[in-house]
């Protein structure tokens, strides 16, 4: 199974990953924030399952906060 990890200390919530993800399974949670107060993008264990490993959400990611590992 594809693997996409999130630096969650990093991320901005600025949203742009959600957007760019193909399958639409990028979302940013908003019950948990991070130290600097903002939403933090995840990808649930079941949408895991979906992940293309296209990387298009790590791309877009003007932090680079996001890794993606392709099995």
């Amino acid at each position: 199974m594809n693997k996409v990890t999130f630096k969650t200390d990093l991320c901005k919530g600025c949203g742009l990953c959600e957007e760019a993800c193909p399958k639409k399974i990028v979302k940013l949670n908003p019950d948990k924030l991070n130290a600097k107060g903002y939403n933090v993008a995840e990808v649930s264990d079941e949408d895991m399952a979906k992940c293309i490993a296209c990387a298009m959400c790590a791309r877009m990611c003007p932090d680079c906060v996001i890794t993606v590992e392709k099995n």
